[in-house]
């Protein structure tokens, strides 16, 4: 194996870990695509829009880098300024959304119908949250969510791919820098969008009393936990 094939090996090696162990790069579209009833394609597509502004930022940043002669050090040092950037951000977008959601929760409530049909007499629920489902997916509100998703994984460095560019970089092989950058894309996007799918395949059916109700809390607090893994554990 050549060396361009070992880097570029490597690069895929990487992007493939290294989205796996950050849940933060698969769980928020699970959990905000199953509290706000997006279809499976619009999770998908949420998905691949984020993970690409993820990706190329940190490929933007890095050539950059080094067209301007900058070194590693500072490129890292860039990085991970992005990276506590990022993962306070998730943490902010999550807390509010989860005292949004259990704001939500607490306005909704049930209420019992009774119906006669002949000598048989029996009652049926309404909840006020699925009523007015469709309304609040019209409010401006509603097209926040995405807007803010996506900025936070702008935000969001891979630093992995920072010390990918330094070899070709080196060797002054531009050509084998954008393959690097290319790979390492290619494969992250690859992997949180199985990820993504496998877990919304997982979770749809997925139901328990009442999570109806607190589901948007519940994605709030799984996106703040993420927010917190990377600030406080440097996941």
């Amino acid at each position: 194996m050549s060396e361009a094939q070992l880097l570029l090996v490597t690069a895929a090696s990487i992007a493939f870990v290294h989205t796996l162990l950050g849940p933060d790069h698969y769980l928020p579209f699970m959990v905000m695509g199953k509290a706000r009833r997006w279809s499976f394609l619009k999770t998908m597509r949420m998905t691949l829009l984020c993970g690409a502004g993820h990706v190329m930022s940190s490929v933007l940043i890095g050539i950059v880098g080094l067209l301007i002669g900058a070194r590693l050090s500072a490129l890292v040092e860039i990085e991970g300024m992005r990276g506590n950037l990022a993962g306070w951000a998730l943490l902010a977008f999550g807390l509010m959304y989860f005292a949004w959601g259990l704001k939500k929760a607490g306005r909704s409530h049930t209420h019992a119908h009774l119906h006669a049909h002949g000598d048989v007499v029996h009652s049926h629920s309404h909840d006020h949250q699925h009523e007015h489902a469709h309304a609040h997916t019209k409010s401006g509100r509603a097209t926040v969510t995405p807007w803010a998703m996506f900025i936070v994984f702008v935000l969001g460095p891979c630093e992995a791919l920072i010390p990918l560019f330094m070899y070709p970089a080196a060797q002054q092989s531009y050509a084998l820098v954008l393959s690097v950058a290319l790979t390492f894309g290619l494969v992250t996007l690859a992997t949180m969008m199985a990820a993504v799918a496998l877990g919304t395949l997982g979770i749809r059916n997925f139901s328990f009393r009442g999570g109806a109700r607190y589901a948007h809390a519940l994605a709030g607090a799984s996106v703040a936990v993420c927010g917190a893994a990377i600030s406080f554990m440097g996941l």
